[in-house]
């Protein structure tokens, strides 16, 4: 008698709900493959649009606007979903361990977990600086900071910003804008805010043409942003309260650290953000994946890795060996449809094909002000809100792509 064997099923498991893979699993669902099995693996249930963050910190979007929920993303595209934290890979049994104990088997893996700040190797910021990324816990500081100054919008306090790349300049702005609301709203003085950025390079904004950096500088300083540049930050420590009861009346009862900076400056604030350069996981290079100096995966031209070819990666913790790029999420968004195309490729047992980014791109940068900046390559355009409108545009078409009726 003959007896029936069932074809095996291959996994496909993407680590991380970033760009990249929000928009894999939205083509997996328009174009499934059968005997596949997808599977997500993700620390939060939902992704931030980095596209919409500074908007949302400056108060111009709600959460859910500038949120994809993964869960009817997955259901979508038929996916397991776990929530769960990865902290090993067995890459010669394919396997997966994370945090909780869970353990997965893959065929083809694909890792789109974005990166985070470097804080090792200052003294101090791991403890008690706020990092970008995750973008949850840095939400999480910034709601309980507005709350806090809506509380008693008379205390004076001071933030501080690390970082002067397109993200710090950015968050500074916005973060300004947002909290002078709350204190034109209930009537204190803008002067009660204070708030510091620190670039350890000559220049804000190194990745960009002269024209943008000079344009930004001028606005932060006309804003009355205090910019330290060239000023590298050493180490980061608690302020002791001052007996003086008129300092301490002043300061009220807020924390307060010391930055320090290798010149020698001191400054004293409340919060301290930290958006400085991106760093990797350990596990990565520990599982033994090829990775640059900074622990990025280092991918081929078809995003797979350079020593694994049953693992893909994209977005900021891939690094394309013939086409670097900065870490910018334009990348990211543009790589979904090239990831997925290859992972399905490779699932067929086709030849994959190879992607080259673009070199040049418009890139729109919010001033806070529901204004932005265009900029591609040496063309720069000012501030206007006509280019707000065409970013907020941009933004909230590529967002519909994730809606899902309830």
């Amino acid at each position: 008698m003959q007896q029936n064997i069932q074809p095996k099923v291959k996994k496909v498991v993407l680590i991380g709900g970033g760009h990249s893979h929000a928009i894999v699993m939205k083509m997996f669902g328009i174009k499934p493959l059968t005997g596949v099995s997808l599977i997500l693996i993700t620390t939060a249930s939902e992704t931030a649009y980095s596209g919409m963050l500074p908007g949302h910190i400056a108060g111009f979007y709600s959460h859910k606007e500038c949120h994809i929920d993964l869960r009817p993303l997955a259901n979508f595209a038929q996916a397991q979903l776990y929530i769960d934290t990865v902290v090993a890979l067995d890459l010669k049994n394919n396997k997966i361990l994370c945090a909780n104990g869970l353990v997965v088997d893959f065929d083809v893996l694909s890792i789109d977990i974005g990166s985070t700040p470097a804080t090792i190797s200052v003294s101090g910021a791991a403890e008690y600086a706020i990092a970008a990324k995750p973008v949850s816990q840095l939400l999480e500081h910034w709601y309980e900071l507005i709350q806090a100054v809506g509380k008693n919008p008379q205390e004076p306090i001071r933030i501080a910003i690390a970082g002067g790349g397109a993200g710090g300049v950015e968050l500074t702005l916005s973060m300004q804008s947002r909290l002078h609301r709350i204190l034109d709203e209930t009537q204190q003085p803008i002067q009660n805010l204070e708030i510091h950025l620190f670039q350890r390079g000559q220049e804000l904004m190194p990745n960009y043409h002269q024209s943008v950096r000079h344009q930004l500088q001028q606005i932060l300083t006309d804003r009355g942003i205090k910019l330290h540049i060239g000023e590298n930050v050493c180490k980061i420590a608690p302020k002791n309260l001052t007996p003086n009861p008129s300092l301490q009346a002043e300061r009220g009862n807020k924390e307060v650290f010391e930055i320090k900076c290798e010149s020698g400056l001191t400054v004293e604030c409340n919060k301290i953000f930290w958006v400085t350069q991106a760093s990797a996981p350990e596990w990565l290079k520990t599982a033994g994946l090829v990775t640059n100096k900074q622990g990025f995966i280092l991918v081929e031209d078809t995003l797979q890795s350079q020593t694994h070819p049953q693992v893909f990666a994209s977005g900021d913790i891939a690094t394309m060996i013939n086409h670097p790029r900065p870490k910018a999420g334009v990348f990211a968004v543009r790589q979904g449809k090239p990831l997925f195309e290859n992972l399905q490729r490779i699932l067929l047992g086709k030849s994959l094909k190879p992607y080259k980014p673009q070199k040049q791109y418009l890139s729109l940068i919010g001033t806070g002000d529901k204004r932005a900046i265009a900029t591609r390559g040496t063309f720069t355009l000012p501030p206007h809100k006509l280019l707000w409108y065409y970013k907020d545009w941009i933004d909230r078409r590529f967002m519909e792509r994730f809606r899902f009726e309830d």
